[in-house]
């Protein structure tokens, strides 16, 4: 892996050599760790596209997996305005909390960071008028006209699956998801708090 990254611009000073790394799920925007990085560390990191770490307590560089098998494969690096942070944002092969979990912090995974932009934009037209917009007139409604439009989606979505037409599947799940939103909004709901029911569900098994 080549990435493109000015490792002499980063302030190596403020730390004694060490910088922290704070590592986040590329997919989903979840924090996954924090860790501390050398600067051979951040070279082995961006040579193998895989995160390595200096450890404190062990004094020597390992690598995220490297017992496990849970490796964090790099997808992006950034670092913080003051050059004395990085931010690496990553796929785990894996839990990446020693305790088995996806994540050492704790708490629900959250919707995948463009539905967080797309609630957004539908909470900021919930105020539109209704005749200019169509989400505006879908929450000016009464909850059951809501109800019957993500009733129909999701109906369009069984008959796009059933005989497998993949475009036409996609089209449909995507208005299906949209409608979900506007439902949850109106609810005074959203998505995340779906996904904390499902992660709910999970650790009950």
């Amino acid at each position: 892996m080549s990435l493109a990254f000015d490792v002499d611009a980063l302030d190596w000073s403020k730390g004694d050599g060490l910088l922290p790394l704070v590592v986040q799920h590329a997919h989903d925007g979840r924090v996954l760790m924090l860790g501390y990085t050398d600067r051979g560390a951040l070279a082995r990191t961006l040579a193998t596209g895989e995160v390595h770490f200096w450890s404190r307590s062990r004094q020597r560089l390992w690598r995220k997996g490297e017992s496990s098998g849970h490796v964090l494969a790099l997808v992006s690096l950034a670092a913080d305005c003051d050059g004395d942070a990085l931010l690496a944002q990553a796929v785990s092969r894996g839990p990446t909390c020693h305790r088995g979990s996806a994540g050492c912090f704790d708490g629900p995974a959250p919707a995948h960071p463009w539905l967080v932009e797309l609630e957004a934009l539908i909470a900021a037209r919930a105020g539109a008028d209704p005749a200019s917009s169509y989400v505006a007139k879908l929450l000016a409604a009464p909850p059951a006209r809501r109800a019957q439009k993500v009733g129909e989606e999701g109906v369009e979505v069984a008959l796009a699956a059933a005989p497998g037409r993949r475009d036409e599947l996609v089209g449909e799940a995507a208005d299906l998801v949209f409608h979900l939103l506007v439902l949850l909004r109106g609810a005074d709901l959203a998505f995340a708090d779906v996904v904390a029911e499902l992660a709910r569900r999970h650790a009950a098994r």
